[in-house]
């Protein structure tokens, strides 16, 4: 008589969270998302003494004194890319593992591929190892030819089984590693498909064991869900050290590096790439470029300085008021927070006196950049008090402030590199909160005035 198969347990998991239930179910209990379980093969019980997993041969760590262990600033590997290096804190770490998260065709592969590029040039006798999942060897060849990548020893492995990548990774002891993309690599211990919650979660445990035992950093390219967000279980973005967004795209030739986690530095600097036939391009002046097309004498046009990390950048704020042809007025915030647009509108009906609640409000920032410092806060309210009245801004003119809900104009953290931006470009006036005065010394060729409250801000604007 035949013995009968054993039958295959299966498990709904969250591809957000990664929480398991037995039954599938419409909401997960866990992050609240709906629609997010999927049926997966539940991975086997390992027998009792087995060792777990992923197990390797490395000697096990002892516990330290904490006052033994010697504390030194890490030897960061330059990439080559000064934007990239910028947003990574000064270059990569060794054993760091990066996450690259962006749209498709926003340029993430041949960024990773142009920073493997420069990293082999870098270092002559070590290899450094490009893994492709999604394209053929000959494919990457194609790609690397237009971007003029031609490292001799840039190896490339097109695989999807992540066991003969960390095989072929400790065989070569690179310089540096990318996997592209960690959707496609799968483990053939594991009866889940590739992409699954359990799948990208233990490749990626096994990766991240990979670059901490042997200080290799990897690179770790990752697919985006419709909401922008990178896909997979959101336990991948607490596993990895940095988590980078490429942002832009569509009708904008510009690109934003953005760093929304880095343990090795600022989580909030940014890179700006131009994208090129001949690939991305560095933009080492992004004020200069967000502001070249700003028209003159425009109404609904202010500048303001925002800070990105240790970068600022002057950006150019849009607003257009406009009668509203429905029942309800339209708010439309693109780059800047809509909440924040309707907050400054009241502000501006109730402390100014302008009768702006009843129109359309369109608010944009110029050259496809998120603005989120509360600095630029003065700079939408004149946007948009210029546009009601259809008077244009005087030119040359800075605005910075924080706007609160009692019409004040309240101080800006660092005024003094934000006024040495604008000085540098050329700006001859900046309205600036009087309680930044304080701290700020005004840079040569450039007019401070203080203000106190939005009223008092667009008089001196007037």
């Amino acid at each position: 008589m035949s013995r009968a198969a054993p039958r295959v347990r299966t498990v709904f998991a969250c591809a957000e969270c990664g929480q398991q239930s037995p039954k599938w179910l419409g909401q997960c209990p866990a992050c609240k998302q709906w629609n997010t379980l999927q049926e997966e093969i539940a991975a086997p019980e390992p027998k009792v003494g087995a060792a777990p997993r992923g197990w390797g041969t490395h000697a096990a760590a002892k516990p330290l004194p904490l006052r033994e262990v010697e504390a030194r600033e890490e030897q960061r590997q330059r990439t080559g890319i000064g934007e990239l290096d910028r947003v990574l804190g000064g270059g990569v770490v060794p054993g760091a593992l990066v996450l690259l998260g962006g749209d498709p065709g926003i340029g993430k592969s041949t960024l990773v591929l142009a920073a493997l590029d420069r990293v082999a040039r870098a270092n002559p006798d070590r290899p450094v190892l490009y893994v492709s999942g999604e394209e053929s060897a000959r494919q990457v060849k194609l790609r690397a030819d237009r971007l003029g990548v031609a490292a001799r020893n840039l190896q490339v492995l097109a695989e999807t089984d992540a066991l003969k990548v960390l095989q072929a990774a400790e065989a070569l002891a690179p310089a540096a590693v990318a996997v592209d993309s960690i959707q496609t690599q799968y483990l053939p211990e594991l009866q889940s498909a590739p992409g699954t919650v359990t799948q990208i979660r233990e490749v990626t445990a096994r990766l991240m064991a990979l670059a901490k035992t042997t200080e290799t950093p990897i690179f770790l390219i990752g697919h985006v869900t419709k909401d922008g967000s990178i896909a997979g279980p959101r336990v991948l973005e607490h596993m990895v050290d940095t988590v980078l967004y490429f942002e832009g795209g569509g009708a904008h030739p510009y690109r934003v590096l953005r760093a929304h986690k880095n343990r090795f530095g600022s989580a909030s600097e940014i890179g700006v790439f131009e994208m090129k036939a001949g690939g991305l391009a560095e933009v080492a002046n992004p004020s200069a470029l967000f502001l070249a097309e700003r028209p003159e004498d425009a109404p609904g046009s202010a500048v303001t300085a925002v800070l990105n990390g240790t970068r600022t950048v002057l950006v150019e704020v849009q607003a257009l008021v406009a009668p509203t042809g429905y029942g309800t007025p339209r708010r439309t915030a693109l780059g800047v927070d809509g909440n924040r647009v309707a907050l400054l509108a009241a502000v501006l009906e109730k402390k100014v006196g302008l009768e702006i609640l009843p129109c359309d409000l369109f608010v944009n920032v110029a050259g496809g950049l998120s603005v989120d410092d509360p600095a630029a806060d003065l700079a939408v309210v004149a946007a948009l008090a210029s546009s009601f009245r259809e008077r244009a801004l005087p030119a040359r003119t800075l605005v910075l402030g924080e706007v609160g809900l009692a019409g004040e104009v309240r101080a800006v953290s660092q005024p003094g590199i934000r006024l040495a931006e604008a000085a540098r470009l050329g700006f001859q006036r900046a309205i600036v909160p009087a309680a930044s005065l304080r701290h700020a010394d005004a840079p040569d060729g450039i007019e401070l005035v203080g203000v106190t409250t939005v009223a008092d801000a667009l008089d001196r604007l007037a």
